[in-house]
């Protein structure tokens, strides 16, 4: 569990001691992938995506500058609220994962364009219980479904993925309802904009919104869509 050591490094040590604890490979790369084939009916008003892929960090960054999103927030899903803090999410036992809450509109994006660039750039769906430097089930792939439409779109997608061998492994990705999501806590917000030059950041994390920009030009935005103190809580 590399972050959390990161993460007290950095509270302690200069950058120039957590550049040796930065990972030998940067984020994986980014694969480029087909569409799904089967999306959400259009809709009106804010709707909710919840993903986890990972380090929330490096996810929510890349929803931040994804068009049409108009809040993405860090944060826990898979466990109770009252384990739903990153002291306890670390230890890998609360059932919890790094995810992050997206609101987004969709007649700006689909649900089936945010798995998509989730699926694509945001993080690798083939490793397991892990991404990249960091280990552990709260860093596991999976989608938390707010609707039986989002379960439908969200396994035909990987059946679809699966089935055209995009990846050169299976996808792990788990699929299952949402129960609950809990912001984490504020210093986990925005934090690849406020700390663009940190190691883990700049290693793993900008790749990911630079593939965005390329990839998905269409859905870029340059300046972010940041958490506000308001938007973080439910």
């Amino acid at each position: 569990m590399r972050r959390p050591a990161l993460l007290t490094l950095l509270a302690a040590t200069t950058a120039l001691t957590l550049a040796f604890a930065v990972p030998s490979r940067a984020a994986e790369d980014a694969v480029v992938i087909p569409a799904p084939a089967v999306d959400a009916a259009p809709a009106s008003g804010i709707q909710t995506a919840v993903i986890a892929g990972g380090c929330f960090w490096g996810v929510q960054g890349v929803f931040q500058h994804t068009a049409g999103v108009v809040n993405a927030v860090s944060g826990y899903a898979g466990g109770t609220k009252a384990t739903a803090d990153y002291r306890s999410v670390s230890s890998g036992t609360t059932g919890h994962a790094e995810s992050v809450e997206i609101k987004y509109d969709p007649k700006k994006i689909s649900y089936g364009k945010i798995l998509q660039i989730y699926f694509s750039v945001a993080h690798d769906p083939t490793q397991l219980n892990r991404q990249g430097p960091d280990t552990g089930t709260q860093y596991r792939s999976a989608i938390f479904t707010t609707s039986d439409e989002q379960k439908k779109v969200a396994e035909a997608y990987i059946a679809q993925l699966n089935g055209a061998k995009v990846f050169n492994k299976p996808i792990v990705t788990k699929v299952g309802a949402l129960e609950a999501f809990y912001p984490a806590e504020a210093y986990h917000q925005n934090y690849l904009t406020l700390h663009p030059s940190q190691p883990y950041i700049a290693y793993n994390d900008i790749p990911k919104v630079e593939n965005l920009k390329k990839l998905f030009a269409d859905n870029y935005i340059e300046k972010p869509t940041l958490v506000s103190a308001s938007k973080a809580t439910n």
